[in-house]
């Protein structure tokens, strides 16, 4: 009983909550689109609601009181005639009522006037007021027809020793000025929101210059970018390009730094090659020479990642160019290679820094696999790049260790002395460098997949 409580309570709650999701998933996600619905949205509701009161309020009392009017000349006709029934005074009464009141009437030998039917009509508000004016006015049986033609209004009224049928203006007894009503609403509509597109459009756009600022900046790219539009969007404007310098300003000092110790750490290893020349030839000196031939490679490749490529313009990159080039460097190693390519191969970046993130992949690839297998598809939003081996692979748990500088994966990769354990590691700060990323998986040569994503 209890949690049949709890349910019967609840249920408004999931009813509305579920309601709110529906309707979440409906409403645009744009600035743009919602801006223009709190605009828009205020004006429909404003418009209805004075077009409903117009239409409840103002249609009803005019129509009531024209209605009034036509019922009392209805009834001033009806009573001429029963004063003077002659048929002479009835030419005369006609012309009255065509002349002084505008009313075409003809008097009918005396039959049943139609049955009142309930059909739908759009003049339902007409009829009401018709009906309800006439029968305060007039006690003899009558017979309204509203759907007679646009601009008439038929009423057959039964009397004694005949039948008056009138014709009347339909403008007489209705307000058929509405259209005017409605056209200028529908044009102040038009109207406002033109004019609130165009000013929520110039108002959007520094917003959205400025989120393709970021975002290309993000992906390692330089474009134009100068603050404009309210005082909130410049001051974000602004706060973006100074946070640009200041990455740009600390990238800077780091690759001057790290140039200073490049050319330090090399004077020291020159001094030591030209030591160990200097001794005679002995199985300790050649295990020395290797020591700093090691050394070298280890100081060059942490440079290399350290330093990266920042200061390279991006520019168009040919990843079919890449491939050719690649390919036939692993077939002078005497290794298969192939390659396809999918879509445009063209994508805006830094060529040598593309290049050797899928040279640092294909090497890796060389080194424990016999067939090798490279693949890109455009998606157009982004350049996905395979690069497939035969090799050993990497088992699941132990592929992100793979990224991290001079992590070595000697039982899973039998690695030799001559890799630094920084292939992987500078590839994916190349792809991030570009706004992409490069994730490893089991290749369908049985090896491994590395699945490079760059953005257009």
């Amino acid at each position: 009983m209890n949690d049949l409580l709890k349910e019967l309570l609840s249920a408004p709650h999931n009813v509305w909550r579920r309601f709110t999701e529906w309707l979440h998933d409906r409403m645009p996600k744009g600035l743009y689109a919602r801006a223009l619905l709190i605009v828009i949205l205020p004006i429909v509701l404003l418009q209805s609601a004075v077009a409903y009161v117009f239409m409840e309020r103002h249609w009803e009392v005019v129509t009531y009181r024209l209605s009034a009017g036509v019922a009392r000349e209805v009834a001033t006709i009806i009573d001429i005639y029963n004063e003077f029934p002659d048929d002479i005074d009835r030419e005369k009464l006609r012309n009255i009522a065509a002349t002084a009141m505008n009313i075409d009437l003809t008097v009918l030998p005396k039959s049943p006037i139609p049955t009142a039917s309930k059909k739908p009509s759009l003049f339902a508000l007409l009829d009401q007021a018709l009906n309800k004016e006439l029968s305060r006015h007039i006690s003899q049986p009558f017979w309204i027809n509203t759907s007679l033609s646009r601009k008439f209004i038929e009423i057959q009224v039964e009397l004694n020793d005949s039948t008056l049928r009138m014709l009347i203006n339909r403008t007489h007894a209705y307000a058929s000025n509405s259209y005017i009503f409605f056209m200028w609403m529908a044009v102040a509509s038009i109207i406002i929101l033109a004019v609130a597109t165009s000013f929520l459009r110039n108002q959007i756009r520094p917003i959205l210059r400025l989120a393709e600022a970021a975002e290309e900046f993000g992906k390692g790219r330089d474009i134009k970018f100068s603050p404009r539009g309210a005082r909130e969007v410049r001051r974000a404007g602004a706060a973006f390009l100074e946070m640009k310098r200041r990455v740009e300003r600390a990238i800077e000092q780091r690759t001057t730094m790290l140039n200073g110790v490049s050319h330090d750490l090399r004077t020291i290893i020159t001094r030591f090659k030209l030591s160990l020349a200097l001794i005679n030839e002995s199985s300790e000196s050649i295990e020395m020479r290797k020591d700093v031939d090691e050394m070298e490679r280890i100081v060059e490749a942490y440079l290399a990642f350290a330093r990266g490529d920042g200061g390279e313009a991006s520019a168009p990159t040919n990843i079919s160019t890449i491939f050719e080039e690649l390919k036939a460097d692993t077939e002078r190693r005497g290794l298969q290679a192939t390659f396809s390519v999918d879509g445009d191969p063209v994508i805006i970046s830094r060529p040598a820094s593309v290049k050797r993130l899928l040279a640092n992949l294909v090497g890796n690839a060389q080194r424990y696999g016999e067939k090798l297998e490279f693949s890109s598809k455009n998606t157009g939003d982004a350049m996905v790049i395979h690069i497939d081996d035969n090799g050993p692979g990497i088992p699941v748990e132990r592929r992100e260790d793979a990224f991290r500088p001079f992590y070595r994966l000697d039982e899973s990769r039998n690695q030799d002395t001559a890799n630094s354990g920084l292939g992987l590691a500078i590839a994916r700060d190349i792809a991030r460098a570009h706004g992409g990323d490069i994730e490893l998986d089991r290749s369908p040569l049985g090896g491994l997949r590395a699945t490079v994503t760059l953005p257009l």
